[in-house]
């Protein structure tokens, strides 16, 4: 090569002789004459072929390193970019070659590194891209960052979007964690454009072809098809089987031929099982699914030589006020009223006798295999006290019994259980008057009775309480004859007289008029008084009396009372004596009738 000057000489090339000694070292060294050209013409030319970078503006660069820390990026200038990889997190598939938005920061810091930003490239034209999204139906990309109230904040394009918990998948979410951290697609669902918020959706993308797989699934879908499915979800009333791309339900009732509580009983979450196809419904998508329907139905295994009046035993699973259900078997229950529980005529409930889960024994009492139905009783365990009512509780014998309940008429007693009885109000006290039992006694107490006659066929006994002690009035018709005087304390006051107490525990009644007080005044309760009796009936234990002056009397009228007394005692025999012939007379008696009236129409000349 020439010289053009005389600073710059001509270099031969290394390799354009193979003699090395020829090569001007020192030239080379001090940069003299190498390309033909001046160093500023040089230095002109390489500034032009780098890139005119602003701070603040964002441009498009081109990945050409990526590591555990750092992206490295290529955007022209004469030197590269260093960006955090966490501004990548949103898109993990990043590689070498991928173009990328970046922000200038700084052209040069105080190690001369180019300062690049891809979060805040992103964030200058995130709201305008989150938009586009929305009018494009357009799917992109977004890291989940974590959990939050009803879902998770997801980073789309630098802004924090609302992902809901029902729009991550089509199934339910049941560990929102495992999603943190995640990078997933998504669409943009809804942005609410004063707030700037955004929602987007996950579900959203996979729906369309489930939609698809749903529409192909139904159609090929027949009553009676055994399919497999997996357990996508467990309620109170069924639960939800995932038949690849549709669910079905199983209800409660379809889970098993015996009672189930709660589904989760029978089944868990994400176990796959076979169940068969009852009914669905095309229009509404809705698949009912069998899952005991598969089995054989428990009546139909029954041991075919059970009969009424065998005993069996049993759990009980459900309790009602009106009976209990028993299991004898899997599916097979059999009803045990409250009425087959005891003896007893009382109306009770049933959680008196048992509990859900109790193991007991009853009797068979119906069984209806075509009805699938059975009636037990576990009374009939023990001996009907009825059977030998007769020997046990003759006519006449003294027991105790408890008392049950009280009706205007009497008290209902029970002497043991299953047998009971009904002590009359008039069989209560031979002296006390009783407008109500509850004033003789008190429910739950002890009585002492008389057992007075015994109806089996209705399971009833008359009992008797004042038959323990011999009838008083035999006596008192002497006590309290007539003009007798006693002390007598007023207990009530009625319109018509005065309820008083006599001796031993009687009651007597006086009229208003046949009570005298000195100061004219009516009597009271409490107050006491000599008393004369004027009547006295025994049939009807009445018993009048008065303080009120006898009347005065001349012997002309004695005499005629005496006389009126005699004619009216032998008026009343004849009568007596008449009505007792009466009451035994038939047809051929007719003449004894004739007799006795001519006798009675002497006897009344004769006086």
């Amino acid at each position: 090569m020439t010289a053009t000057n005389e600073n710059e000489k001509v270099l031969t090339p290394v390799n354009a002789s193979p003699d090395n000694e020829s090569f001007d070292w020192n030239a080379f060294e001090n940069d003299l004459a190498l390309y033909g050209e001046s160093k500023e013409n040089i230095t002109s030319k390489y500034d032009q072929t780098l890139s005119n970078i602003q701070v603040g503006e964002v441009l498009e660069g081109t990945v050409i390193s990526v590591n555990k820390r750092e992206v490295v990026v290529n955007i022209g200038y004469k030197s590269e970019g260093v960006i955090p990889v966490s501004e990548f997190r949103y898109n993990p598939e990043l590689a070498v070659g991928d173009k990328v938005e970046v922000y200038v920061e700084s052209a040069e810091d105080k190690k001369g590194q180019l300062l690049l930003s891809h979060k805040k490239a992103r964030q200058l034209r995130s709201w305008d891209r989150v938009n586009e999204a929305l009018d494009k139906d357009e799917i992109i990309k977004g890291y989940i960052k974590c959990r939050t109230k009803g879902g998770m904040i997801v980073d789309v394009f630098g802004i924090e979007a609302f992902l809901p918990g029902s729009q991550i998948d089509v199934k339910p979410i049941r560990d929102y964690d495992i999603y943190v951290g995640k990078t997933m697609e998504f669409k943009v669902v809804k942005i609410n454009q004063e707030f700037r918020n955004v929602v987007v959706s996950h579900k959203a993308l996979i729906e369309a072809e489930l939609e698809q797989q749903k529409k192909d699934i139904i159609s090929k879908l027949e009553k009676g098809q055994v399919l497999e499915g997996t357990v996508k979800n467990i309620t109170s009333y069924g639960v939800f089987i995932d038949l690849g791309g549709v669910d079905g339900l199983i209800h409660i009732t379809d889970l098993s031929w015996g009672r189930v509580n709660h589904p989760e009983e029978i089944v868990h979450l994400d176990q796959k099982l076979n169940v068969v196809i009852l009914d669905f419904d095309d229009a509404k998508k809705r698949i009912a699914l069998g899952l005991k329907q598969l089995t054989p139905h428990p009546w139909d295994a029954l041991d075919a030589n059970l009969k009424v009046g065998d005993k069996v035993k049993g759990k009980v699973v459900v309790m009602a006020d009106y009976g209990a259900f028993i299991e004898i078997a899997p599916g097979v229950e059999g009803l045990i009223h409250v009425s087959e529980m005891s003896w007893s005529q009382h109306l009770r409930s049933a959680q008196e006798f048992m509990k859900v889960g109790d193991e007991i024994e009853a009797v068979i009492l119906t069984l209806d295999r075509e009805e699938r139905k059975m009636s037990l009783g576990i009374k009939q365990l023990t001996k009907d006290p009825w059977e030998n009512i007769e020997e046990k509780y003759a006519v006449g014998t003294k027991h105790t019994a408890k008392v049950r309940n009280f009706t205007n008429f009497g008290v209902f007693v029970e002497i043991e259980e299953g047998v009971d009885g009904l002590i009359h109000i008039s069989d209560l006290s031979w002296t006390k008057k009783i407008k109500h039992p509850s004033e003789f006694t008190q429910k739950g107490a002890d009585i002492d009775v008389v057992v007075l006659e015994i109806d089996k066929e209705n399971r009833r006994l008359s009992l008797g309480h004042k038959q323990l002690e011999e009838n008083p009035w035999d006596s008192f018709e002497t006590l309290f004859a007539v003009d007798t005087e006693h002390q007598g304390t007023i207990a009530e006051v009625t319109d018509k007289g005065y309820v008083v107490t006599l001796e031993q525990g009687v009651e007597g009644f006086v009229p208003t008029k046949q009570l005298v007080k000195e100061d004219g005044t009516p009597g009271t309760a409490g107050e006491t008084f000599t008393l004369r009796v004027i009547e006295f009936v025994k049939a009807t234990k009445r018993i009048t009396l008065s303080n009120a002056p006898r009347p005065a009397q001349n012997e002309n009228n004695e005499a005629d009372d005496k006389k009126g007394s005699k004619e009216q005692q032998s008026t009343q025999k004849a009568v007596k004596k008449l009505n007792s012939s009466m009451e035994k007379t038939t047809l051929g008696d007719i003449s004894g009738l004739a007799e006795l009236k001519a006798q009675l129409e002497e006897n009344n000349k004769a006086e």
